[in-house]
């Protein structure tokens, strides 16, 4: 099992998740903007497999769903009711990622800042 494996498996027996440590929101260049929204989505699509290979064993799994509409590039996480969004918006010539959980103010623009909050967020999504 991997790492990540290995840490789903622990907050599934109880062990309290991280919190995922998220920056501002912050302006980039498209290129830049969209580069990293590619990262971070295939990024998700390894460690949602690798939690699925886990809560297969469960009966259950987490989703994650692609989206795009004018001017942005989106793809949600799911599981049990519980989600997360992660969003990069293209305006003119500049592009800002965001990361959108329920209940969450909008005027507080938050995004991801590495693969470790990923993780964080997956396995957050996991606990509840």
């Amino acid at each position: 099992m991997t790492p990540f494996m290995l840490a789903v498996q622990a907050v599934l027996e109880g062990e309290a998740a991280p919190a995922p440590r998220t920056g501002p929101s912050r302006q980039r260049s498209v290129a830049a903007g969209t580069g990293t929204q590619v990262e971070i989505r295939s990024l998700a699509e390894q460690l949602v497999s690798e939690a699925n290979a886990v809560l297969r064993e469960h009966g259950t799994a987490i989703s994650l769903v692609d989206d795009t509409g004018p001017g942005e590039l989106t793809f949600a996480l799911g599981y049990r009711g519980r989600s997360a969004r992660v969003r990069t918006r293209v305006t003119g010539h500049t592009a800002t990622g965001q990361l959108i959980l329920p209940g969450q103010p909008p005027t507080a623009a938050r995004e991801l800042r590495s693969g470790d909050e990923l993780q964080a967020l997956l396995l957050t999504l996991l606990a509840g």
